[in-house]
């Protein structure tokens, strides 16, 4: 019986776990991609777009 509730405890403990790592995947992305639109932006203010 203490196997099934060892079992269960490390199931709810992994699938907290594996929640918080999604979560912090998709902040660290989130993150990248606001740098990489402000470097664009900050890019685009230095070397503003030539008209033909």
């Amino acid at each position: 019986m203490a196997g099934v509730w060892r079992d269960f405890i490390t199931a709810i403990v992994d699938a907290v776990r594996r929640r918080d790592e999604g979560a912090l995947r998709d902040e660290r992305r989130r993150a990248l991609e606001k740098l990489a639109d402000e470097k664009i932006r900050e890019d685009q203010r230095k070397h503003p777009p030539e008209d033909d």
